[in-house]
């Protein structure tokens, strides 16, 4: 992990005030001038030494002195002994002269560097270090670990990234674009010179990256900016002509265009400001742009200056509008309304030969205006120029384009069609009935909840954290009645802020205009935090339940009222009859809990889902097939979607994972994750939309419904199976049977639906299947397509027309290129439309360029082996000879940045199994088995991004 110098910060920043404290003088009278006392002599720093540095071996007890340390003109008052680098210790007198610690038994050997702090009795302070290096105690016996990681057929990255380990290719111009396919995800890196940390583009810059692609009328393009917080890029879109087409200039972490015809295009991705790492999809149109782009004002400009607060002194203020009007005036802005303490409306003057700005105008902004043939769309590109440039000086205080309204609301929940899930279980259908109710509770057994979350306002009643240790809740105490998810520094996988991804899915808040939506969003959610970033107890997740159930439990306290649902979305205890007596004594009093199956593509029970009482849910992937890493066996009663964030077969340009609330390095954020881990909340949501209609429905009742076929879509072999249990949950048929439940005649509204409304083949795919459902009487009568070369045929059908289809496409005859198609269905009911997508090789083939594979062992807290891979054959295949045998984890990942880290924002990422639930590998002997996904970390920005910035998520690899 990347550490800081320790100390040195704070010691400058002592040294400053105590050198301002001895230049402060005081006020004078009248009268005869005295002498001026002696100057008191200023205060000399202590001296801190940490001792030498050590060799130990693992399990030694290894104490520290600290006792040379000295202060010149006092004494010390204070001691602090913390660990800088290596593994969290237990330490024995960190506040004295001597500190001790016993050094984790590893067959690996390891650093660790600890600091030392001395406070002299005039609050200065000095720092020194020492390093501990630990041996192992025996010899331990050496293992070979390989495998490989495997990427999306649909991401490249750019060919120009900041890493030198990547093979290079000019990408900077349209004439040098990079060819790519569509749908495709590209991770890349932009920097202007001398920006960005040290590596191929560093000196001279790397300011616009070009990528060639066939496009269809009204797919989308996606730039997704990953260090938008110290850099901008914009994003451009250039038809076969030169001529820009579509753009977009915004400051922030999305930027977004729209394709208006088929044709062959460029798109740019170009930075305006810093360095950055980016991720850019092409997809379909179901995809953020669907969301309508707010129309400006031609020219005008709301701005407000620094010189405007009046709370700044009056200097400060001439100062700071004398600047601004320079700006202004420099900018070719002119004043319409406003005044100084508020904001002002500024009108933008035509460009002008000889202007200050058409003289800034040089180099690329002059090469971008000029592609823009039409005058209205380069007037607005001038108007948002004019506002990015605004903003980045220091004399504005905020500035932005005047925007005209309309009175019409903009389309609820922006990402929602981005939840292809949603689709799979039907829930459309079931929401016309209902959406859930207030007064029915989820709890959310997990890591926790980002309670700030704007998808999350108002969906939470009190919960609670039960998390003991300190050191896993990373919230600087043991249980208090905050549930409020943190990241824990001492885990080294990016953090997926868990609990709160989960909570999403059960109850984000729909019908709000941003983000996505949950599936009873109209429940609410109890979090109660019993897992740190990536570990828990059976104890304290035996505590939340408890209190969830309105049960005593170690805080002490009791919820208002107890939770209809308890979601369990964790897994790795053993069997405990401790925990199954409660679980039956929850059930017992009536509440309902669902569990996630486990992740280990295994047949072995996991706990809690295997628990007689908890609901197991397996996952199933955008194709309703069985998720590789989803368990099985007879102890699974339902499937649910889990994703599978490796493929895009919906045709977004996004991974197919599960689309929910959570964070970026950044901000509050909706984040892609795969695994049973997001397939339980969808369970739980749809049990949340059936005690909405029937409140009275008792767990004993909801098995019977999910026995008699009424809760699900049947997959796999007739009745109950070991992969799906008793098959796909369905909202629909699900709401229909709480509904007669309460004796209400429920008439079944004839309608069919498809399991998918976008079927994307790529380059490589021949065949995927469909599935058609229906109601109330519905009957298919005929599947077509408007193109020769897309057909479907039944595979497993009823006399109704009803069930799976497999669709072909044949690529014969077509030449390279980008195709677009739809299969309609023909019913008594209501027409069908699938949109198909797909493309004939010549264009691009995966590769995500240098992969590096580390290998951690978390006992000490470090990375004790790394390689790198690189395409080969189409595999990504590694090798880790000679390991000590051990317990580790396994991750992997690019470093477009060359910052030294792997998985930044922007970068791909993965971790054997996954990188939500990371498993532990028992290293007692040779496996060449350790194959694992690897994707980019896609992270789509909330409207409301006002998260602290938690600092790093990477992990650090060794400078090549």
């Amino acid at each position: 992990m990347r550490t800081r110098e320790p100390g040195r910060a704070h010691f400058c920043l002592l040294a400053v005030a105590t050198v301002l404290a001895a230049c402060g003088g005081g006020g004078g009278g009248s009268g005869t001038v005295a002498p001026a006392p002696a100057p008191e002599p200023a205060n000399r720093a202590p001296s801190a030494v940490a001792g030498p540095d050590l060799a130990v071996t693992g399990g030694e007890l290894v104490t520290l002195d600290g006792s040379a340390s000295s202060d010149p003109d006092g004494t010390i008052s204070r001691w602090s002994w913390t660990v800088s680098e290596g593994p969290e210790l237990e330490l024995s007198g960190a506040d004295s002269p001597h500190a001790s610690f016993t050094a984790p038994a590893s067959f690996n050997s390891y650093d660790v560097v600890l600091a030392l702090t001395v406070t002299d009795d005039d609050g200065a302070s000095a720092s020194d270090s020492v390093t501990i290096s630990v041996t192992p105690a025996e010899e331990a016996p050496r293992v070979s670990l390989g495998g490989r990681v495997v990427p999306s057929v649909n991401q490249v990255l750019d060919s120009d990234t900041n890493d030198p380990a990547n093979l290079y290719r000019a990408n900077d111009s349209r004439a040098d674009a990079q060819p790519v396919g569509n749908p495709v995800t590209i991770g890349g890196y932009v920097n202007l010179a001398g920006t960005g940390a040290e590596g191929r583009s560093r000196v001279g810059g790397d300011p616009e990256d070009f990528f060639a692609v066939e496009l269809l009328e009204g797919q989308s393009i996606t730039l997704l900016v990953a260090d938008y917080r110290g850099a901008d890029a914009d994003l451009y879109l250039y038809d076969d002509s030169g001529e820009i087409v579509d753009f977009s200039i915004e400051v922030g972490e999305l930027e977004r265009v729209s394709v208006p015809a088929d044709g062959r295009y460029a798109v740019n991705v170009s930075a305006f400001d810093g360095a950055t790492n980016y991720t850019l999809a092409i997809g379909g149109a179901a995809s953020v742009a669907a969301v309508p782009r707010p129309t400006l004002v031609p020219g005008e400009v709301i701005v407000r200056y620094r010189g405007d607060d009046r709370r700044a002194e009056a200097e400060a203020r001439r100062e700071a509008a004398r600047a601004a009007e320079d700006l202004a005036i420099n900018l070719g802005l002119d004043p319409v309304a406003g005044a100084g303490g508020r904001e002002r409306l500024l009108s933008l003057q035509p460009v002008s030969t000889g202007s200050p700005r058409a003289r800034a105008r040089q180099g690329r902004a002059a090469a971008k205006a000029d592609a823009i043939a039409d005058p209205a769309r380069r007037r607005d590109w001038d108007t948002l120029l004019a506002v990015k440039t605004l903003r980045r000086n220091p004399a504005v205080a905020s500035a932005a384009p005047n925007y005209r309204r309309k009175p019409a609301a903009l389309p609820n929940d922006e990402f929602l069609d981005l939840q292809w899930h949603f689709t799979q279980l039907r829930l459309p259908t079931a929401w016309n009935s209902t959406t859930g109710d207030p007064g029915i509770v989820i709890a959310v057994v997990d890591t926790g909840i980002l309670a700030g979350h704007p998808d999350l306002a108002g969906q939470l009643v009190d919960g609670y954290d039960f998390i003991r240790d300190p050191e896993v809740a990373a919230d600087g105490d043991g249980i208090d009645p905050d549930p409020e998810e943190a990241a824990n520094p001492t885990e080294p996988e990016p953090v997926a802020f868990h609990g709160t991804h989960v909570a999403g899915t059960i109850a984000a808040r729909g019908n709000n205009t941003i983000g996505v939506a949950g599936v009873a969003y109209r429940s609410r959610l109890m979090p109660l935090r019993a897992l740190g970033a990536t570990s828990g107890t059976s104890y304290d997740v035996a505590q939340a339940v408890r209190y969830a159930a309105g049960l005593p439990n170690d805080s002490g306290q009791l919820p208002a009222r107890p939770a209809d649902i308890i979601n369990l979305s964790l897994g790795g205890e053993g069997f405990s009859q401790v925990a199954q007596d409660l679980y039956r004594e929850v059930r017992e009093a009536g509440i309902l809990l669902v569990a996630s199956a486990g992740n280990e593509s295994s047949d072995t029970p996991s706990y809690p889902a295997a628990y007689d009482g908890v609901i197991a849910v397996a996952a199933v992937d955008a194709q309703r097939e069985a998720a590789g890493y989803s368990n099985f066996g007879p102890h699974i009663d339902i499937a649910a979607p889990g994703g599978d964030t490796s493929a895009d077969l919906t045709g977004d340009g996004f991974p197919d994972g599960i689309l929910s609330t959570g964070r970026s390095s950044e901000d509050f954020a909706y984040t892609f994750l795969q695994g049973t881990s997001m397939a339980a909340p969808h369970v739980s949501g749809i049990l949340a939309l059936m005690k909405s209609i029937n409140p009275a429905l008792s767990p004993a009742a909801v098995d019977r419904l999910l026995q008699d076929g009424e809760l699900t879509t049947e997959l796999g072999a007739g009745g109950r199976d070991d992969r799906f249990g008793y098959g796909l949950a369905n909202a629909a048929r699900a709401v229909n049977a709480a509904l007669r439940s309460t004796g209400a005649a429920v008439e079944e509204p004839r309608e069919v639906t498809a399991s998918a409304r976008t079927l994307n083949f790529g380059s490589i795919l021949d065949n995927l299947q469909l599935d058609i459902a229906g109601s109330g009487g519905a009957v298919v009568t005929e599947i077509g397509s408007n193109a020769p070369w897309l057909r479907a045929s039944a595979e497993a059908t009823d006399g109704d027309g009803l069930g799976r289809y497999r669709v072909t496409v044949d690529r014969g005859g077509l030449d390279a290129g980008v195709y677009a198609a739809q299969l309609r269905v023909e019913s008594n009911a209501n027409p069908l439309l699938i949109d198909v997508i797909a493309s004939v090789a010549g264009a691009t083939r995966a590769d995500l360029g240098t992969v590096y594979i580390l290998l951690y062992e978390p006992a000490i807290d470090t990375v004790v082996a790394q390689t790198t891979t690189r395409l080969e054959d189409g595999d990504y295949d590694f090798s880790l000879p000679g390991v000590a045998a051990g317990v580790y984890q396994l991750f992997a990942g690019t470093d477009f940045d060359n910052d030294l880290l792997i998985c930044d924002p922007g970068e791909a990422c993965g971790a054997y199994l996954t990188v939500d639930q990371p498993v532990s590998i028992e290293a007692d002997g040779d496996r060449g088995d350790l194959v694992f996904p690897i994707e980019y970390q896609v992270t789509i920005p909330s409207v409301d991004a006002t998260a602290a910035r938690p600092g790093d998520s990477g992990l650090s690899r060794e400078q090549r």
